[in-house]
């Protein structure tokens, strides 16, 4: 698992980030989700908030995004709550970042499923590709880290970028994977494995062979 610490609080971190405000469309999709809950309640927007703010940031900064101190407290005044509720919550979820990071960052599980299935091989080809575990590459492509289980362990090894995952990978899948996204493409999100949909098993599917198609209805069959 990456350390995870936060970006000091500088006065450069200030001068670019002291200001921060939602734009008005992050505005309307903040007072959507504060408008979820009741009256005394609107804390409980806090991660939505959260990452509206970094999705703002990673617009303003070209990369995935990233949560700075400034923009913490910005959502604790929104919401009337102390920062540092803010900040637990922010460095308690790995899906906000505490750094700045590329524009695509790459999380690769090493978890026991797929450190079983290869994710060792998945970092290795991350590395010759220039990258490091916990770094931004000189470009600003790419920011490598390593996480713990994302849920997809049965189409393991499998990598997160940005909002999408990546399953049933080699290193050349994922070579192929990374090519398409420096070359501005939209590579295929989910299993690599040819012929596979989602997570039946690799020689197909062997039940509810109905629902393939279509929303097959088995209850009076049973």
């Amino acid at each position: 698992m990456a350390e995870r610490h936060l970006e000091p609080d500088t006065a450069e971190l200030r001068e670019r980030w002291g200001n921060f405000t939602f734009t008005k469309v992050w505005e309307a999709k903040a007072k959507t989700a504060i408008g979820k809950y009741p009256e005394g309640r609107q804390r409980s927007a806090v991660m939505a908030l959260l990452d509206f703010a970094q999705r703002q940031v990673g617009e303003e900064t070209g990369t995935q995004g990233w949560v700075p101190i400034p923009v913490m407290e910005y959502i604790a005044a929104r919401l009337d709550m102390p920062v540092i509720r803010v900040v637990e919550v922010a460095t308690f979820y790995t899906m906000y970042n505490l750094v700045p990071v590329g524009k695509f960052h790459v999380q690769v599980c090493g978890t026991t499923p797929c450190m079983l299935r290869g994710s060792d091989a998945l970092l290795e080809a991350c590395k010759h590709r220039g990258m490091r575990k916990g770094h931004t590459s000189e470009d600003g492509l790419w920011t490598l880290t390593e996480v713990e289980c994302m849920g997809n362990c049965a189409s393991a090894p499998m990598v997160q970028i940005n909002d999408d995952n990546y399953e049933d990978l080699t290193p050349e899948r994922l070579d192929a994977v990374l090519d398409a996204l420096a070359a501005g493409k939209e590579p295929k999100a989910g299993t690599q494995e040819p012929g596979r949909h989602t997570v039946e098993p690799a020689g197909g599917i062997t039940t509810l062979k109905a629902m393939v198609d279509a929303n097959h209805d088995y209850r009076g069959e049973w």
